[in-house]
């Protein structure tokens, strides 16, 4: 299994949907790659455009979707979504956006990345599809990671259960012990789910947002746990995501909350020099973390197997603070029934401080039909 100080997180740009360099999307996008590159070298391994990236699919758009994230500093995985599919094919997404071609696998912190191509096999809109070659090539690639002893990720643009073609065979696939997340777009709203097995993770849209303010999200996987938070544009850095324990909400087994010898770590990202960073176990008082020897921008310090809320508060430089809470899985930690049927009926629901509203305003459920 993956080292306990190996910790994998990315950076998620929510479908872009960009039209002219004039929308206010384009703007926060540019905003999104600004706060990017203040980060320090390696304290983000990876960021993801979970597709939509063109509204139309037209050239002229990739070219600005192109431009914008040139700029980003750490490497940038694209997937297509059905608007990037609009003209029925993928050509100006790979020639003029220059994404690779799917399906792709990476390797990333002993964690196995899989990148799923849901719209080239179906009819465009959002007739989603794997086709058995892909399908394939996943169950392969989920078997050699399980061989090599790599928890695996995918990466697509939709909920499995929306696909029309291939969702029960990648359901199975979702019961395999190693697949331990899925990081999507398309729902237009932040939201977590959590089938008992496998945490969904999906980030709001950059353009055609009907909640809450524009942003980014940051996720993590810390021995098996999933952890996940949105960070607004209109807040400064730092930026504070609690990796181990797991919540409660997140928890998939019961090792994943606290134990005999427990650890408590997070990242602290900033665009200034984190000067200290401290928890605190339910109403106690304040106390220092070290940084962690084994990752950048990882902090960690020992905490009681007791607790029911811990805390982490970073300080940078310049004097700014957050926060970041979870309650931890406890020793009497059961985990209830669940449908994992790979759709939103295992979602966790409101959950403000990690940026989820519960409202599901998007087109895909509650929205406008953009």
């Amino acid at each position: 299994m993956p080292d306990g100080h190996d910790v994998l997180s990315w950076l998620h740009i929510g479908d872009l949907h960009i039209t002219r360099e004039t929308e206010q999307n384009y703007l926060d996008l540019k905003r999104i790659v600004d706060l990017a590159k203040s980060l320090p070298d390696g304290s983000v391994d990876f960021a993801v455009l979970p597709g939509d990236n063109a509204e139309d699919g037209t050239p002229e758009q990739f070219r600005l979707v192109r431009d914008a994230v040139a700029a980003l500093p750490m490497p940038l995985h694209i997937l297509p979504g059905d608007h990037d599919y609009k003209p029925g094919a993928l050509d100006a997404f790979h020639g003029v956006l220059c994404a690779e071609r799917l399906p792709k696998a990476v390797t990333v912190r002993g964690h196995r990345c899989l990148f799923l191509d849901v719209v080239s096999a179906g009819s465009g809109g959002p007739d989603f599809r794997l086709g058995d070659a892909q399908l394939e090539w996943a169950e392969r690639e989920v078997e050699q990671a399980d061989a090599a002893g790599q928890d695996a990720l995918i990466f697509m643009h939709s909920y499995p259960a929306d696909l029309r073609e291939g969702a029960a065979r990648l359901r199975a696939l979702l019961a395999e012990p190693h697949v331990i997340c899925v990081d999507m777009g398309h729902t237009h709203y932040n939201e977590l789910a959590n089938d008992g097995a496998t945490i969904f993770t999906a980030t709001r849209s950059t353009g055609q947002v009907e909640e809450g303010p524009p942003g980014f999200s940051i996720a993590a996987v810390d021995t098996r746990r999933v952890s996940w938070r949105f960070k607004p544009l209109d807040q400064a850095w730092p930026f504070v995501l609690i990796t181990c324990p797991a919540d409660r909400r997140l928890a998939t087994e019961a090792s994943q909350g606290v134990g005999n010898a427990s650890v408590l770590r997070a990242k602290v990202l900033g665009d200034a020099p984190i000067t200290d960073v401290e928890m605190r176990a339910d109403d106690g008082v304040w106390t220092p973390m070290q940084r962690s020897p084994g990752g950048a921008a990882l902090w960690e310090a020992p905490f009681s197997p007791d607790a029911r809320r811990v805390a982490v508060r970073g300080r940078d430089a310049a004097g700014r603070t957050d926060e970041d809470r979870v309650e931890p899985a406890g020793a009497a930690w059961l985990p209830t029934a669940r449908r994992a049927d790979g759709s939103d009926a295992d979602r966790v629901g409101a959950w403000p401080e990690r940026g989820l509203l519960g409202t599901q305003l998007g087109p895909n459920r509650n929205g406008r039909g953009w």
